[in-house]
């Protein structure tokens, strides 16, 4: 017994310094960031466009950029997820297909995000012509975060008890009604926490948009969803490692990754919101 009391200390100590260890980490990288970026953040530099070669001016068009990009990858990836997620967990037959099926798409969720880029150079851009553009950047991030997205919202479904369905179906509604009326507003909570931090991921993704929309330099907003764009994280790559004067613009890349964190945190904390006021309503 006492060896036993031993062992089980011994882990809780080994799991609270790694989180120790982690956090320490974490504010290591985040006080740099703070203290070497929260010197050029004004109203100037969030609204204000780059000029003379994105060493003055502001990152705007970028924050826009990624707002656009954002909201086109929510498009597609949330009702696609959603709706995938509830017919592999309330219709399809559980079987070896399913199960393929399951694995597939969590194989789909470790994919490099590179791979999603050429991916989507290939399809988006060559194959249906969409051209370098912020649709054919939105679409792409959408197909990456779907499987996070799927998985994330089956696992909600899943935790909502089984005597809710059988509740409303001992009743004589259809089986949609009660997945509507009975399951989706207690898995909702989880699905959304699941989606944001999704977004947020694809927020911050450099990789799939370098071959389908993000531009180098662009002075002024997107036109259209066919227009090229310019992003944070594209923005914050070029400034730190392909700017003709790194020394001279690394206080604006400090303060581009610190937007971008922030931009990040915000949804993160946005889910986190609202996770906790839907479980509170549905209580």
């Amino acid at each position: 017994m006492e060896s036993s009391n031993l062992k089980q200390k011994i882990g809780f100590n080994i799991l609270r310094l790694s989180m120790l260890v982690i956090l320490l980490i974490l504010g290591v990288i985040l006080y740099d960031i703070i203290s070497k970026g929260i010197g050029v953040i004004n109203w100037q530099f969030i609204t204000a466009a780059p000029k003379n070669g994105m060493t003055e001016g502001g990152i705007w068009p970028a924050i826009v950029g990624t707002f656009y990009v954002t909201v086109i990858t929510a498009v597609v990836a949330v009702p696609l997820g959603v709706f995938a997620a509830i017919y592999l967990n309330e219709y399809a037959r559980q079987g070896k297909i399913t199960r393929l099926i399951r694995m597939a798409i969590r194989n789909l969720a470790g994919v490099p995000s590179i791979v999603y880029g050429l991916f989507g150079l290939a399809l988006f851009v060559n194959v249906l012509g969409f051209g370098t553009s912020i649709l054919s950047a939105g679409l792409t991030l959408g197909l990456m975060t779907l499987p996070v997205t799927i998985t994330a919202s089956e696992e909600a479904l899943k935790a909502v008890p089984n005597s809710y369905r059988h509740g409303s179906l001992a009743l004589g509604v259809s089986k949609w009604h009660s997945i509507r009326t009975n399951v989706l507003p207690y898995a909702i909570p989880g699905i959304l926490t699941g989606t944001i931090l999704g977004l947020a991921r694809a927020a911050g993704e450099t990789a799939p948009i370098l071959f389908t929309g993000a531009a180098f330099f662009l002075p002024f907003l997107p036109q259209s969803l066919s227009s090229q764009f310019m992003a944070l994280p594209y923005h914050l790559y070029i400034m730190s490692t392909q700017h003709h004067d790194i020394a001279k613009v690394r206080p604006l890349a400090y303060g581009t990754a610190l937007v971008l964190i922030v931009l990040v945190l915000s949804m993160n904390l946005i889910a986190i919101l609202l996770r906790s006021w839907l479980r509170k309503k549905n209580k």
